[in-house]
């Protein structure tokens, strides 16, 4: 019982001991490039925008002010 006390113990430092506390001044230009943007990609957010004119017949509401719908 005392070994799976410890074992389980052992297990949970070892799982927590992976976990980043923040990203450090030296690790940010990685994190900053073009490619970890969630809208790296004019064309694609083009054709996303078209997508959704099409399918909802909506136009706008991607920004923060409104949801296309007029009812900001």
């Amino acid at each position: 019982m005392k070994k799976t006390k410890l074992f389980l113990l052992l297990l949970i430092i070892v799982l927590f001991s992976g976990c980043s506390l923040g990203v450090q001044p030296w690790e940010r230009d990685v994190l900053a490039r073009d490619a970890m943007m969630f809208d790296n990609e004019a064309l694609d957010i083009a054709f996303d925008g078209h997508i959704y004119f099409s399918k909802e017949a909506t136009s706008g509401g991607s920004g923060i002010g409104g949801g296309g719908c007029g009812c900001n």
